[in-house]
C-alpha cells in the first residue's frame, strides 16, 4: 500500500499561485504514476496534471499553461505549482499514486480562490 501525505491547499485571491506538495510512503521513483485530481460537488473528479517515473507529463486542458508537475526523487515529493488562479480552479484537490497497477489517494486538501 501507499499512504500519501498531501499540504499547500488554502485561500489564494484570483491571479494568485499556489504549490501543492505530495509525499508517498513508498520511494517515488518505484511509483509508475503520481498525478493530482480535483473534485466540486458539481463535476465528477477530472485530472489537473499526472507525471510519470520517466517525467512524462499530462495536463487537463483546463490548467494548461498556469501548472507545472514535478517530483522530486531526493525529497521524495511530487509538487504541483499553481499560476493565475481562477475561481473556477476552487475544488479539493486529491494527489494519486498509481503503484502495482492499483491506485491510492489522499485525503484532499481545499483550494479556494475567492476575492
Amino acid at each position: 500500500q501507499v499512504q500519501l501525505v498531501e499540504s499547500g491547499g488554502g485561500l489564494v485571491q484570483p491571479g494568485g499561485s499556489l504549490r501543492l506538495s505530495c509525499t508517498p510512503s513508498k520511494f517515488i521513483a518505484s511509483i509508475y504514476s503520481m498525478g493530482w485530481y480535483r473534485q466540486t460537488p458539481e463535476k465528477q473528479r477530472e485530472l489537473v496534471a499526472n507525471i510519470t517515473s520517466g517525467g512524462t507529463t499530462n495536463y487537463g486542458d483546463s490548467v494548461k499553461g498556469r501548472c507545472t508537475i514535478s517530483r522530486d526523487n531526493v525529497k521524495n515529493t511530487m509538487y504541483l505549482q499553481m499560476n493565475n488562479l481562477k475561481p473556477e480552479d476552487t475544488a479539493v484537490y486529491y494527489c494519486n499514486a498509481r503503484y502495482m497497477m492499483y491506485d491510492y489517494w489522499g485525503q484532499g486538501t481545499q483550494v479556494t480562490v475567492s476575492s
